[in-house]
Order: C-alpha cells, then structure tokens, then sequence
C-alpha cells in the first residue's frame, strides 16, 4: 500500500482553514485527498453525508469509539464529537494519495504526535478575534449563542499554534493560500 504523508490543517472555526485546504485540493501536483471527519452533529445547509461528513448519531459514534475505530477523536462540545476513522486514512493511501485533513486543533495535535514524521500540522491563524466573529457571523449558519461559544474556545485554540509544525496568518486570503501550497508541496517532497 502506498505509504503517504499526513497534511493537517487546524485552526479555530472562522480563520479560513476550509477554504485553503479546498484550494489545495485543487493543486494536482500535490497528489492530495480530503480525509473525511466523522461527526455526532446535525447536517448544516447543504451538506452531504460522505462528501462533507460522516454523519453519525452519537450513540454510533460512541460505539466506533469503543471498538477502536478512530485514529482520532474529540468530543469539541457537548455531545458534538468529531473524529478520523482510520478507515479514512486507509481509503486515501489506497487511492496512492497523501491524506488533507481540516480538523479541530486537539485532533490535529494527536494525529501529529502519532505520526510525527509523517505529518506536517498547520496552523491557519484569524488576523485577530474580532475579525474571527465578523467572519462567523457572515456564514449565517450558526446563533448568537453557538457563535459565542466558539469565539470563547478560539482564545485557547489559540494558544496552541506554537505547538503546530507552522502557522500561516490568513489576513489576506491568497497570500495564506500561496504560502500553504509552498509549505505542503516542500514538506511531500522531503
């Protein structure tokens, strides 16, 4: 089986990390293939089960849990988990491909520290917290209160960039695209 790199890009919610992996998905001499999470949330907008997510009822997700099944995984609010099943990885390697992931940063972290040498963990970090809220608020996806509620976590998502491989400030969203492609293309070649 092929035996590819690991890409994880992490970020608070808001800072553009989704957009820049799509960019990169996009690049073919990067050879990549978006690693599917899987979460206990309900769908928002128009998501599709098996393009965006997995989506799992919790009491599913838990029994994964149990069996062993996920490479990683985080409960990131109450009864919302996410989580990588090591299937997913497989999937990809199978297809001769390196794995992009878009996850939470405690699971970017754990793949990093389980694969150290075969990982680059990127940290896509917001111009500043209020930019980060102007941000979720023009998605319209999510109420006052969960807006909140993730704004607080990004304070101490935050606090964890130092401990990722790299950090690309996205102030300016197509100089954070070259600067992501650069640091991938660098890292596949190594």
């Amino acid at each position: 089986m092929f035996n590819g790199k690991l890409i994880v890009f992490s970020a608070p919610s808001g800072s553009g990390k989704t957009t820049i992996v799509k960019h990169l998905l996009t690049q073919k001499e990067l050879n990549l293939a978006f690693s599917i999470s899987a979460t206990s949330r309900e769908k928002r907008g128009e998501e599709i089960d098996g393009k965006d997510y997995y989506f799992l009822s919790t009491k599913d997700f838990k029994k994964h849990i149990k069996a062993g099944d996920f490479l990683e995984w985080e409960e990131v609010y109450r009864d919302n988990f996410y989580g990588t099943l090591k299937t997913e990885v497989e999937r990809i390697w199978a297809m001769g491909k390196h794995v992009i992931f878009d996850i939470d940063v405690s699971g970017g972290l754990r793949i990093k520290k389980k694969f150290p040498e075969k990982t680059l963990a990127v940290f896509i970090k917001p111009p500043s917290i209020d930019e980060l809220k102007i941000r979720l608020k023009k998605r319209k996806t999510e109420s006052e209160d969960k807006i909140n509620m993730r704004i607080s976590k990004a304070s101490a998502e935050l606090a964890t960039a130092p401990l990722f491989d790299c950090i690309i400030e996205n102030e300016i969203l197509e100089k954070a695209k070259k600067n992501a492609h650069t640091k991938v293309l660098k890292f596949i070649e190594s």
